[in-house]
């Protein structure tokens, strides 16, 4: 029971990682590859300042948001004027940095050794231990990440992204400020990016940059276009099912050195399955460009 559960937590963090991605990929077009950098930005934050400043890690979730979203201003301000392949570079070299940075900087991130000892949240002096506890706040945090981002994309800052991902020269002609909705939304998917990244922290206690691969980027985005882009719900549901149907493999009994080639097998038989017969995802409207 409590493995069970510990996979709905895992599912609820990458449910905001998907949902996040979603309003940056889905409804505004552009093709980001180095979702995972915001991630690791918000847990390497989060976590540093827990174990070495001995901060609160409710202020380390905000404050790993935050810096995400900064480092959105900041990366995306130069790739502004890109389009296309030559946007989706430039968002995966992101990645690459980040991770590399995280990798390289023994002396601060303490490198490929990682960060051991991750406090756990508390509330009101009792600590949470349970793993239903976390569950519990994982939902209540991606409810109101689902909320929010709902919000966002169904107002007339959302309409504005969606004509970005139609014509973005369109959108330009009517007077569209394009490069300031580009960034806006890098910062608000890079924020929630953060959250993720930092609850993942504090629920596992342990955090490396192994954990941020760019290939940890390219899964994030599988959930989205499985699930379906330009769908807050297609992305839940898309990270759901990537998680999940990969891990009722270990019920079968295969042999751990068989089991990963046997899940990313399946991950690619379902996605060209997809492709040829869903391509927009299982409840998405759009295909990816």
């Amino acid at each position: 029971m409590e493995y069970f559960l510990h996979i709905l937590v895992i599912v609820g963090i990458y449910s905001i990682l998907a949902m996040s991605l979603d309003v940056i990929v889905g409804y505004t077009g552009i093709p980001a590859l180095g979702h995972a950098a915001f991630s690791l930005i918000g847990a390497y934050t989060s976590s540093l300042l827990a174990l070495n400043l001995g901060v609160s890690p409710w202020f380390g979730l905000i404050a790993g948001g935050i810096l995400a979203s900064l480092a959105g201003i900041i990366v995306t301000y130069p790739a502004l004027k890109l389009r296309g392949d030559y946007l989706a570079l430039a968002t995966f070299g992101f990645g690459i940095i980040a991770y590399s940075v995280a990798k390289n900087w023994v002396s601060f991130t303490r490198g490929p050794m990682g960060l051991p000892g991750i406090p756990g949240f508390s509330f009101f002096g009792y600590e949470l231990k349970e793993v239903w506890q976390y569950l519990i706040l994982v939902l209540i945090i991606a409810a109101i990440t689902y909320f929010l981002l709902s919000l966002l994309v169904g107002r007339p800052f959302g309409r504005a992204l969606k004509s970005i991902r139609e014509d973005e020269i369109a959108a330009s002609a009517l007077g569209k400020d394009t490069p300031f909705f580009k960034l806006r939304i890098f910062m608000t998917g890079g924020f929630f990016a953060g959250i993720a990244g930092a609850l993942y922290a504090h629920y596992i206690t342990f955090i490396d940059p192994s954990s941020f691969t760019v290939m940890e980027s390219i899964t994030i985005l599988l959930m989205v276009i499985f699930g379906g882009m330009g769908s807050l719900k297609g992305a839940v549901i898309g990270a759901f099912l990537l998680i999940v149907i990969p891990e009722s493999l270990r019920f079968i009994g295969l042999p751990s050195s068989i089991a990963a080639p046997v899940r990313q097998m399946l991950y690619g038989l379902i996605l060209v399955v997809l492709m040829i017969y869903r391509p927009q995802g299982i409840i998405g409207k759009y295909k990816w460009k």
